[in-house]
């Protein structure tokens, strides 16, 4: 039994397929994070399977100027996946031949943006219906939904790449697992025996690290005396009597027994303990992990953290057509090739990371930033802001907000926590609003936000910002 909000927009997929199949071709456009990507991938294999023509292509935001080109190439019908709910009134206003598959929060004219909207119909978001796209749905699960109204039961097995999705998108972090319209996409690919979902260690790594590389390389939690420290970690498992042996070395998560399992989370538990870590941080341990059971054991796209990961490697570095060609089956060049950025992905975050722990951050009284200029890239600089947050001296009753050079001016990356949202913040006004103010253009969630803004006006985003927040938390 699908819950209302998942049947209305079953209904308004129909509609959108119907003028998906009338066209004579599609191009499709896409962001290029994972969620992007799988989106992107989603609707690739749904047009093969009913041999629509396409055309595709991935854009870092979409703004006025990229809307100018697609209008001018004047596509038979384009496609806008995980992006495209904030351009509905240049859409309407230019009558172009588009359908959206987005969950990013609405922004456009009443008319456009209604539910019931007679000016632009072929629309689907989350939003339109009255569920959060921050953490119920991502972009890749309503495009999922589209599939599925494009192909029907043949297409479920795409449930696998919804969740990757999700997961890259952190849909997971409100409630510590997927609920909502995620949570019925889910139950979908269970039943069609592509995905399990089981609590377990909720660290990075378990298909393709050794374990003491795991407890090194957390940062979500962050574990004072274990992160960063590889003979700390290979100590406390010696200690622990799990996972590595002089002799054999190390071991994956994967090669351990329930027994061995247990153990390393007992020891986690107790380290925790011992340094006060508050419950709610311990939990934090254990979450329900997902596991795409048609893919190999050991492999990164066995588990949708390392699959989403390995997705966003390709994007941030221009290659998002990469990513896509391994969601859709690609095992050869297109798997290795990411597998080489991801090793640089790598190596960035560790860099971009470093950086904002020498240089620190600035802190005002709402919000607290740091500008890298050219040594963070700015397609990453969002990753390194919510990673930040794990730094010691990050105040977490403040948001983060990154900032790097980019070609059209200054990238800004924010990232908040379900307390400040509590608290009235929401980071996709916040930004959308203000980069308005001073001619720059942002969106995003409530808990995580981006945009552009010109350089020369960089100080008085800064503190406008700052002041916006204010209100938000004080009303």
């Amino acid at each position: 039994m699908v819950s209302d909000t998942y049947q209305k927009l079953n209904e308004r997929a129909a509609l959108c397929a119907k003028r998906l199949r009338q066209a004579k071709t599609v191009h499709l456009v896409s962001h290029i994070d994972a969620d992007g990507i799988t989106s992107a991938a989603i609707m690739s294999l749904a047009f093969e399977r009913a041999g629509i023509n396409y055309t595709r292509e991935f854009v870092k935001k979409l703004d006025e100027r990229i809307m100018l080109r697609l209008l001018e190439e004047n596509h038979d019908l384009t496609i806008f996946t995980d992006l495209g709910s904030a351009m509905t009134d240049f859409i309407v206003d230019n009558n172009m031949n588009v359908v959206i598959a987005d969950h990013h929060q609405l922004n456009g004219r009443p008319e456009n943006i209604a539910t019931d909207s007679v000016t632009f119909p072929y629309h689907m978001n989350p939003h339109l219906f009255g569920a959060n796209g921050g953490f119920e749905i991502s972009g890749s699960g309503v495009s999922f939904i589209l599939a599925c109204a494009l192909g029907g039961e043949a297409n479920q097995d795409l449930a696998g790449l919804a969740m990757v999705g999700a997961i890259g998108d952190m849909q997971n972090r409100k409630h510590g697992k997927l609920v909502g319209l995620n949570r019925e996409i889910l139950d979908i690919g269970v039943a069609a025996g592509v995905l399990l979902n089981a609590p377990d260690l909720s660290l990075f790594g378990k298909q393709t690290r050794p374990i003491y590389k795991i407890l090194q390389y957390s940062s979500e939690p962050y574990l004072p005396g274990l992160t960063g420290d590889e003979e700390a970690c290979i100590r406390f498992l010696q200690n622990a009597g799990v996972g590595y042996d002089q002799r054999e070395g190390a071991k994956l998560w994967i090669e351990l027994s329930f027994d061995e399992k247990r153990a390393v989370i007992s020891a986690l538990m107790k380290f925790c303990s011992d340094r006060g870590f508050s419950a709610h941080r311990a939990q934090e341990l254990i979450r329900e992990c997902y596991t795409l059971l048609t893919e190999k054991e050991g492999a990164e796209m066995r588990d949708a953290s390392e699959y989403s990961t390995l997705l966003n490697a390709t994007g941030r570095y221009d290659k998002a057509d990469i990513g896509v060609r391994v969601c859709m089956g690609d095992r050869e060049d297109a798997l290795a090739e990411a597998r080489t950025l991801l090793a640089e992905h790598r190596k960035n975050l560790v860099n971009g990371l470093n950086f904002v722990r020498e240089n620190g951050v600035t802190q005002l009284k709402n919000i607290q930033y740091f500008y890298s200029g050219d040594e963070i890239k700015e397609t990453i600089v969002g990753i390194i802001a919510g990673m930040a947050t794990s730094i010691e001296g990050i105040d977490r009753k403040k948001p983060i907000i990154g900032m790097a050079d980019s070609e059209d001016g200054i990238k800004i990356s924010s990232r908040g926590t379900q307390e400040l949202i509590r608290r009235g913040m929401n980071l996709s006004k916040a930004m959308n609003d203000v980069t308005e103010a001073i001619g720059g253009a942002g969106g995003g969630h409530d808990i995580a936000a981006g945009g552009t803004i010109p350089p020369e006006r960089a100080e008085e985003f800064i503190q406008l910002l700052d002041e916006y927040i204010g209100r938000q938390l004080n009303n």
